[in-house]
């Protein structure tokens, strides 16, 4: 029984011993290496960039209110279509104290002027109607009395527009009503009814009641890296897609190449501008990010391979080409230009050329 046990062990060791053996002796047999083979073939090779920004109407206006006051209604919303004269909200009028009150007294003054004025017109008259004074004398005394007149409405009427916003003479140009001032789509209110309103003047830009824009003509704007800038012609086509609208895609051409540069993080850019294709099936809205695809360099039917097959050393190129025997020359290739995938080569191959590519390793069987 101890005899049997003793052959069990010695063969549970030798089986052991086999297959360590196996193992490393697998594991130290060299890897098959084999390589990607790559030909030289004519293509079009483009040089492009992604210009990134934003979309947004060519014609965007902030419309302000012509006096001061309170947002007493407000007849449109964001989103809602305006005419050019179109009423947006009314105003109530918080009229200043100093101009009331000189107003007023206006007000006062050239009604004792016209009472004096009729006064007089009506002495002189009757005086007239007996022949007692002169065509002359008689036109200037009813020339005095119609500007009394005349200065009497017109001072009641800068009341009513201080005082009201508005004169009972002029009704339909109430300074009180804001309008749009172009057609389009209303973007934003950013007031409310019960807020206060300033015009624009000399000290201050204003309230803005209501952003308007024409969004059946929009453009893209963006910002290029000066490296690039300088392949830029106004006119040169570009591609538009927005993040927002997937199956959206349009051709553009630049419209615009701002003189003057920009810092952005410490880079130089310049602005560029493109019109943007509006169609039904999109809805496109301001503000959307976007991006602007443009080739800056082509190269027609020029001598190309993959960048993954280029070997560098120090200043030179290199690439692996394929012999008659089956093996890889290494021989010196002169490149030019690259699309980050395909590159041109100028001096080194030719058409048809098979050349190495990356490595492609399998363990043997």
């Amino acid at each position: 029984m101890k005899r049997i046990f003793k052959y069990i062990i010695f063969a549970l060791i030798g089986l052991i011993f086999i297959g360590t053996f196996a193992y490393l002796f697998r594991n130290s047999r060299p890897e098959q290496v084999a390589y990607q083979e790559l030909e030289a073939t004519a293509m079009d090779i483009h040089r492009t960039t992604v210009v990134t920004g934003k979309i947004e109407p060519r014609n965007e206006v902030n419309v302000k209110p012509q006096i001061n006051g309170i947002i007493a209604e407000l007849y449109k919303e964001a989103g809602q279509q305006v005419k050019e004269g179109e009423v947006i909200a009314k105003l109530r009028v918080i009229p200043d104290m100093n101009s009331l009150s000189s107003a007023q007294s206006r007000v006062r003054l050239s009604e004792i002027n016209l009472k004096q004025a009729k006064t007089n017109y009506e002495r002189e008259k009757a005086l007239y109607d007996k022949k007692l004074v002169s065509d002359e004398e008689y036109d200037q005394v009813l020339q005095s009395y119609n500007q009394a007149q005349e200065e009497a409405a017109a001072a009641k009427e800068s009341l009513e527009v201080i005082r009201d916003g508005v004169s009972s003479r002029n009704t339909t140009g109430s300074s009180t009503l804001v309008r749009s001032t172009i057609t389009g789509l209303i973007l934003d209110i950013p007031v409310k009814v019960g807020n206060s309103v300033i015009q624009a003047n000399t000290m201050n830009d204003g309230t803005t009641v209501a952003t308007v824009a024409d969004m059946s003509d929009l453009i893209f704007d963006g910002n290029i890296d000066e490296t690039e800038v300088g392949a830029l012609v106004e006119g040169i086509p570009m591609r538009i897609s927005i993040g927002a609208l997937p199956d959206y895609s349009s051709e553009a051409a630049l419209e615009y190449i701002s003189p003057k540069a920009v810092e952005n993080n410490g880079a130089n850019q310049f602005e560029i501008k493109a019109a943007v294709q509006v169609n039904s099936a999109h809805m496109i809205r301001s503000g959307y990010s976007a991006n602007a695809e443009i080739v800056l360099e082509t190269a027609r039917e020029v001598l190309s391979i993959p960048e993954s097959a280029l070997e560098f050393d120090g200043d030179d190129t290199y690439v692996w080409r394929k012999n008659d025997a089956g093996g890889y020359d290494r021989v010196p290739v002169r490149t030019g230009l690259s699309d980050g995938v395909n590159i041109e080569i100028k001096e080194g191959l030719v058409q048809g050329d098979i050349v190495r590519g990356p490595k492609i390793i399998n363990e043997a069987n």
